[in-house]
C-alpha cells in the first residue's frame, strides 16, 4: 500500500495540520516508509505463538474489589462550599 499526496493532504486537513507542497511530499516519503514497515510484519510466521504482554512471565498485582467509602470522606468534602454529614449540597436543579 502506497500515500499518494493528495491521501497526505487530506490526513493533515482532518488533523487540522497545515503542510506546504514541499512538507507534503517528505511526509508522502515517510508515511510510505512506515506503511512498508508494517508490511514486512504481515510476512512473519506467528502461528503457534501466544501475544505477549511482557517479556518476562508475571502476573498482575490486584487489590481486592471490595466497595469501601475511602474512610476519608470528610476529608473529600473538606474544600466544599456546603456540605452536610459528608455529603456535597448542591442546588436543586430538577422541581
Amino acid at each position: 500500500m502506497s500515500v499518494d499526496i493528495a491521501t497526505v493532504k487530506r490526513v493533515a486537513h482532518l488533523a487540522r495540520i497545515a503542510v506546504t507542497e514541499e512538507e507534503a511530499a517528505s511526509f508522502q516519503g515517510e508515511i510510505n516508509a512506515i506503511l512498508g514497515f508494517a508490511e514486512q510484519l504481515n510476512e512473519v510466521d506467528v502461528e503457534g505463538v501466544e501475544p505477549l504482554t511482557s517479556v518476562v512471565a508475571q502476573t498482575m498485582k490486584k487489590r481486592a474489589d471490595v466497595v469501601t467509602d475511602g474512610f476519608y470522606a470528610e476529608r473529600v468534602v473538606a474544600n466544599a462550599p456546603v456540605s452536610d454529614d459528608d455529603f456535597f449540597v448542591v442546588p436543586k436543579v430538577v422541581e
